[in-house]
């Protein structure tokens, strides 16, 4: 069951790194959101399913599906919040410029 729980971590830490970077590379905060939401959810998702796994039938594994179902709950409507607010404040979506 250890190595069950290492492999789902370090594949969550996989795509937490691909959200960092996808924070770092992108030019809007259009692009951020959807590269951080999607990639942000399946990480912390694997991490924590790791982490259940490695806790095995506790109290603390009931603590991290709750924590899952109000990540995949709120996850979302944060992202959306936040191109909403983008959107409402006058931002204007990246366009590659042509010459």
């Amino acid at each position: 069951m250890t190595i069950l729980s290492i492999a789902f971590i370090v594949a969550g830490l996989f795509f937490l790194v691909v959200a960092a970077i996808g924070v770092i590379r992108l030019p809007d905060v259009f692009c951020r959101s959807h590269a951080v939401s999607l990639t942000d959810s399946l990480g912390a998702f694997l991490m924590l399913l790791g982490i259940a796994f490695y806790e095995g039938l506790d109290k603390n594994t009931l603590k991290i599906l709750v924590v899952l179902s109000l990540l995949y709950i709120l996850n979302p409507v944060i992202a959306h919040a936040t191109i909403r607010a983008a959107l409402r404040s006058g931002l204007k979506p990246w366009r590659k410029e042509t010459p």
